[in-house]
C-alpha cells in the first residue's frame, strides 16, 4: 500500500459543522489500493469509519447483510421490468438497426457509468444515495436537488409498477372488477412487503422477481410465435418526426434505470468491493434479455405492436405472461417505496440509536415514511394512467442525470481531488473526452425527452386521447 501526502482543496462533507476558514489546501494523508486513493485519519484506522452504517456488533437492527448475488437480483427485479415491455413498440417506431443499436449502446453505456458511479462510492462510504453524492460535488444545493429527485424518482416508479399490476390484475380477472379497486388491493400488498427496515428482507423475494420477470418474457415469446398476429413484416429502419422517435428513445433509457438506488444497496452488502459482479449480472442479463424479447415480438406480431406488447398476444397468452410478471411488479415497487422512504428516514436519524434499534420514535416514524410512499404512488397510478407518458417523463427528467450524466461528475470530481486537479485530467484524454461526453447525454436524454414527452401529452389532451383520472 503506497501512503502519500498531497494538498488539495477541501471538499464538501456529510458531517453537519464539518467547515475549514481561511486557507482551504490542506494537508492531507491518502493511501492507494486497488486502484483507489482513500483519505486517512486517525478513525480510518478501523475498515469501518466512515461507512454509513459503522460496526454493527451489538445492533438490534443489522444492514450490511447483502451478498453480491442478492444485490444483482435487487438490481434485477428493479430494472428489468415493466419497461421491457415496452421495447417491442419502441423498435416499431424506429426501425430494427436503429432500435438494436440504441439498446446495445445503452446497455453498454450503462455499465460504464455503473462503473463509476461504484468507485464513487468505494472513494465515499459515507455516501447512501444521490443526495449525499450531490453534497460533494456540489454543496447543500446539490444534496438538496438530489436527494429530493431520488426521493420523487422512487415514488413515480412505484406508481409506475402500480399502474403495471393494476394492468396485469385487470388482464386476468377480465376486466370484472373496477381499476381502481385492483390498483388498491396491489398497493396494499405493495406497502405490506416495503415495510421491512433492511434490504436484505427483500433480497430472497427479488430472486423470485428477477426468474418471474424473465420467465415471463419468455412465456410472451412463445405466445408471439404461437399466435402470430403479423409475422415478418418488420422494417429496418423507420422515418419519423422528433417527438415520436424521442419517445421511442426513453422506453429503452427507462429500462437501464436503476442507478438512483445503486448507492443504498451498496451500503448494505457486506462487501461493497464486490458491487460490480453484480452491475456486470445485471447488465449482462438485462442487454440480452432486451434485445431478443424486443427483436422477436416485433418480428412475429408486426408494426402495430402496442405498449405494453403483452396486450398484442391472444388473451390466454396474455393472462399468462402477465400474471408470472406479477411478482417483478409486486417486488419492484416494493423495493422503490422502501427506497424512498429509508432515504427521508436516514436523513432524519443518521448515526443515532433510531437506526440501529427498536425504539418507538423510529419505528413510528418508519411506518408513517412506508404508508405515506405508498399512499402518493397509489394516488400517482391511479391518476395518470397512461403507460408510455409515464415511462418518457420519468426516463427524460430523472434517469438522464442517475444512469447518465452525474456518472462524468463523479469521476470529474474525483479525479480532479485525487489525481492532482486540471493535471489529473489532462493526463487521461480519452477518460476526460468519455466522462464530458457522458454529462453531455444527460443533458440530451434530459432536455430532449422531457421536450418532446411533454409536447405528445399536449397533443394527446387536446385530441381528447387522455382517460379520466380516478376512472374505475
Amino acid at each position: 500500500m503506497l501512503t502519500t501526502t498531497i494538498s488539495r482543496p477541501r471538499r464538501p462533507t456529510l458531517e453537519k459543522g464539518d467547515e475549514s476558514e481561511g486557507n482551504t489546501n490542506v494537508a492531507i494523508a491518502r493511501t492507494f489500493s486497488n486502484g483507489i486513493f482513500r483519505d486517512i485519519n486517525d478513525e480510518d484506522e478501523d475498515e469501518y469509519a466512515g461507512d454509513v452504517f459503522g460496526r454493527e456488533d451489538g445492533h438490534d437492527i443489522k444492514y450490511k447483510r447483502l451478498s453480491w448475488p442478492l444485490v444483482a437480483g435487487l438490481m434485477i427485479t428493479e430494472v428489468v421490468s415493466n419497461g421491457m415491455l415496452a421495447l417491442p413498440s419502441s423498435l416499431a417506431a424506429v426501425g430494427l438497426i436503429p432500435g438494436i443499436v440504441v439498446l446495445v449502446f445503452l446497455g453498454a453505456f450503462a455499465t460504464y457509468t455503473a462503473w463509476a458511479l461504484i468507485q464513487f462510492k468505494l472513494r465515499h462510504p459515507k455516501v447512501h444515495n444521490m443526495g449525499d453524492a450531490g453534497m460533494i460535488l456540489f454543496g447543500a444545493v446539490g444534496r438538496e436537488i438530489l436527494g429530493t429527485g431520488t426521493i420523487v424518482f422512487a415514488i413515480f416508479t412505484t406508481g409506475s409498477q402500480i399502474l403495471a399490476g393494476q394492468l396485469a390484475l385487470s388482464v386476468l380477472s377480465d376486466g370484472k372488477l373496477c381499476t381502481i379497486v385492483l390498483a388498491g388491493i396491489f398497493s396494499v400488498a405493495v406497502l405490506i412487503a416495503s415495510f421491512r427496515r433492511t434490504l436484505d428482507g427483500l433480497g430472497f423475494l427479488s430472486i423470485a422477481g428477477g426468474l418471474s420477470i424473465v420467465v415471463a418474457g419468455v412465456v410472451g415469446l412463445a405466445g408471439a410465435g404461437a399466435a402470430p398476429v403479423d409475422p415478418g413484416k418488420i422494417q429496418l429502419a423507420v422515418a419519423s418526426d422528433f417527438t415520436s422517435a424521442f419517445i421511442s428513445i426513453t422506453n429503452p433509457v427507462f429500462s437501464y434505470s436503476g442507478h438512483s438506488m445503486f448507492f443504498l444497496l451498496i451500503s448494505e452488502m457486506e462487501r461493497p468491493q464486490d458491487a460490480m459482479k453484480a452491475a456486470w449480472s445485471l447488465q449482462l442479463i438485462a442487454t440480452s434479455l432486451y434485445i431478443v424479447f424486443a427483436v422477436v415480438s416485433y418480428w412475429y406480431i408486426g408494426p402495430d405492436i402496442a405498449s405494453p406488447s403483452v396486450l398484442s398476444l391472444s388473451p390466454l397468452w396474455s393472462k399468462l405472461v402477465f400474471g408470472l410478471a406479477l411478482p417483478n411488479f409486486f417486488i419492484g415497487a416494493s423495493l422503490y417505496a422502501h427506497v424512498a422512504s429509508k432515504l427521508v428516514f436516514m436523513r432524519l436519524f443518521r448515526h443515532t440509536k433510531h437506526v440501529y434499534t427498536h425504539t418507538v420514535k423510529g419505528w413510528s416514524v418508519w411506518t408513517l415514511l412506508i404508508i405515506s410512499a405508498n399512499a402518493a404512488a397509489f394516488v400517482f397510478a391511479i391518476g395518470i394512467p397512461i403507460f408510455n407518458y409515464l415511462v418518457g417523463i420519468t426516463a427524460a427528467g430523472f434517469v438522464s442525470w442517475y444512469t447518465y450524466g452525474l456518472a462524468g461528475a463523479f469521476w470529474l470530481h474525483d479525479t480532479y481531488h485525487f489525481e492532482g486537479g486540471f493535471q489529473g485530467w489532462l493526463r487521461r484524454p480519452f477518460m476526460f473526452g468519455l466522462n464530458i461526453f457522458t454529462i453531455l447525454i444527460g443533458v440530451f436524454i434530459c432536455v430532449g425527452g422531457l421536450y418532446a414527452t411533454i409536447l405528445a401529452l399536449i397533443h394527446a389532451s387536446s385530441d381528447g386521447e387522455l382517460p379520466t383520472p380516478f376512472r374505475c
